[in-house]
C-alpha cells in the first residue's frame, strides 16, 4: 500500500514537472506578429516568421497530433509517416541486436567458463571495444556497398560488447558448488549449463541486452543521419534541412519514446528472470 502511493506521488510529481516545464517554454517564446503587421521590412527579411526561432510547445503538439493521425502514410521517398520511419528504425536496430546476441551470448559463455579463452580473447576485446561504432561505418559502406545493410553492422558492433562482457561476467560469476552439485550428479556440459549456469547468470546477462539495446537505439539515429534513405535518424536530418524545427523536436520526442518502451521492455524482463538465493 505504501509503495502504491509512493508511485502515485511520484506520477503526479512527474506530470507537475511536465506541465510546469511546457508552460515556462511556452511563455519564453516571444509572441509571433501576424502577417499583417509585420513591417516591409520584416516582410522582405522573414523576420516574424514561425520558422525563425524555437516553437513552442503548443506548435509541437499540433505537430504530433497530425503525424500521429496518420503516421503510415507513404507520399515518396522524402514524404514517410513517423510509423514508417520508425518501423524502418526498429527493423534495422532489431536485426543487428539479434545477430550481435547469436554471437556475444555464446561467446560470452565460452570466455566465463574457460581462463585460456578469457586470456585469448582479451586483447582483441580490449582494442574493439572503445572504437566508436560510427568508425565502422565508412569501412561498411566500402566492403558492404549497402547503406542498409552497413546500418545494421553497426548496431551488429555496438551491441555486441555489453552483451560478451556481461554474460562472461555473469557465467564467471556462478557460485562453484553449484557446478560441483550439477557434476555430482553426473551432468554433461552442455545440461550444466542451460539447467544450472544459465539460469543463475541470466540477470547479468539480461543486464547486458538492456544496456545493448539502449545503445543500439542511440546509434541507429547517427547511422540514419549518415546514411540517408528511411528512419527515425534520417526523418530528422530531412526535417532540419528543410528548416522545420517543430518537426525536429517532434522526431526528437518520438526517439525518446521509443527508446523508453524498449527500455522498459526489457526491465520486465529483467524482473522476470531476477531470483533470490
Amino acid at each position: 500500500m505504501k509503495a502504491l502511493s509512493e508511485n502515485r506521488k511520484a506520477a503526479l510529481l512527474s506530470i507537475l514537472i511536465l506541465v510546469v516545464g511546457c508552460l515556462i517554454w511556452e511563455a519564453s517564446i516571444p509572441a509571433q506578429k501576424a502577417v499583417g503587421e509585420l513591417t516591409e521590412y520584416e516582410l522582405l527579411t522573414g523576420g516574424g516568421q514561425p520558422k525563425a526561432g524555437v516553437p513552442p510547445p503548443s506548435q509541437v503538439l499540433v505537430k504530433a497530433w497530425e503525424q500521429l493521425s496518420n503516421p503510415f502514410y507513404d507520399a515518396g521517398p522524402n514524404d514517410k509517416g513517423i510509423g514508417i520511419q520508425i518501423g524502418y528504425s526498429i527493423y534495422r536496430v532489431l536485426t543487428g541486436y539479434l545477430l550481435a546476441a547469436a554471437v556475444a551470448i555464446p561467446l560470452g559463455f565460452l570466455i566465463g567458463m574457460s581462463s585460456v579463452a578469457y586470456k585469448a580473447l582479451n586483447p582483441f576485446i580490449q582494442v574493439l571495444r572503445p572504437i566508436s561504432p560510427l568508425a565502422w561505418m565508412p569501412l561498411a559502406l566500402f566492403v558492404i556497398q549497402d547503406s542498409e545493410m552497413s546500418a545494421i553492422f553497426v548496431i551488429f558492433i555496438c551491441s555486441i560488447w555489453p552483451m560478451l562482457i556481461n554474460t562472461a561476467f555473469g557465467v564467471a560469476g556462478v557460485r562453484e558448488d553449484w557446478v560441483n552439485v550439477a557434476r555430482t550428479h553426473e551432468l554433461g556440459p552442455f545440461k550444466t549449463a542451460f539447467t544450472v549456469i544459465l539460469p543463475a547468470a541470466a540477470p547479468t546477462i539480461v543486464t547486458g541486452m538492456r544496456i545493448s539495446i539502449g545503445i543500439a537505439w542511440l546509434v541507429i539515429v547517427a547511422a540514419e543521419m549518415l546514411v540517408g534513405g528511411t528512419g527515425i535518424g534520417y526523418y530528422v536530418w530531412n526535417e532540419w534541412n528543410n528548416l522545420d524545427l517543430t518537426s525536429v523536436i517532434f522526431s526528437i520526442l518520438m526517439i525518446g519514446v521509443v527508446g523508453m518502451l524498449l527500455d522498459s521492455l526489457f526491465g520486465l524482463l529483467q524482473r522476470t528472470v531476477a531470483y533470490t538465493e
